[in-house]
């Protein structure tokens, strides 16, 4: 069943959700060669309490950490470690935390310095595709719509869309309904309905969109090895269309980087 939210309720599910924005955007600054992801986890931690919320992964599910950091050919639910970032590396950064009740939940992919121009497309597709599927999240509108959007536009590409994990509804739970996945066939799924609230996050890969699980029992990885990328926004449906709850604002300051992909989504402009 999905959980509508009010207006009132939207307005604090952003609150969280920037929450993990301004933190996405700190540790945009601590990408760097030489850095561990247990670091990085470290400091979220801090990071996150300091702004009144706590860390929404931590103990879910038997999660040991803040974050979870998947490098390379790691697609998600990567566990951090003190195994040093290298150069030319890539690590999906997912963050989760919890304010107001409610959960905030998105990911962005780093690049670890130079990274190679292939992987620097793979993230630039995933990213598009992102928005892509954002814009079909309108009022009566199905969930296959938003994965049909997001499956062609990277399978266009040769890349792998990822089967067995998907986007999900958010709000005081981490996963409410409906399940988003990054697949799919038009008009069908569930209808879309005013005040919803989701977090939709292609996972790509490079070559096959087959996947394992590694011995941790968290990590999920490429079958060939291959890298994958990963971003995540959360959305609503305020007056039918789709409304950004959360922001990359904070990632592109940090990197100083120029972006007004996020406007569309936003019904007032959003002061960093």
């Amino acid at each position: 069943m999905i959980i509508t939210k009010t207006r009132e309720e939207i307005e604090l599910m952003r609150e969280s959700a920037l929450v993990v924005s301004k933190t996405l955007g700190m540790l945009a600054k601590e990408v760097k060669p030489g850095v561990t992801t247990n670091y990085l986890d470290k400091i979220a931690e801090e990071f996150i309490r300091d702004q009144g919320a706590v860390p929404g992964f931590l103990g879910l599910y038997g999660c040991p950490s803040t974050l979870l950091t998947s490098v390379n050919e790691a697609v998600v639910h990567g566990l951090p470690t003190d195994k040093p970032l290298e150069e030319g590396d890539i690590v999906a950064i997912d963050c989760g935390a919890i304010k107001n009740e409610f959960y905030g939940d998105h990911a962005y992919t780093f690049e670890v310095g130079e990274v190679a121009p292939e992987t620097k497309k793979l993230l630039q597709v995933t990213k598009e595709s992102l928005y892509i599927g954002i814009r079909q999240l309108v009022l009566n509108n199905r969930v296959g719509d938003v994965g049909y959007a997001i499956q062609t536009y990277c399978e266009s590409f040769g890349y792998g869309v990822v089967r067995e994990l998907v986007g999900h509804g958010l709000g005081k739970k981490l996963h409410e309904d409906p399940e988003m996945p990054n697949y799919g066939r038009r008009g069908r799924g569930k209808k879309f309905v005013e005040g919803m609230t989701v977090a939709i996050e292609p996972m790509i890969n490079m070559g096959t969109h087959r996947v394992s699980q590694l011995k941790d029992g968290w990590t999920i990885v490429t079958k060939d090895g291959k890298p994958s990328a990963h971003f995540e926004h959360n959305i609503a449906i305020v007056d039918g269309k789709p409304e950004l709850l959360s922001t990359f604002g904070y990632v592109y300051e940090a990197l100083g980087i120029q972006s007004d992909e996020e406007n569309e989504f936003r019904q007032n402009e959003l002061v960093l």
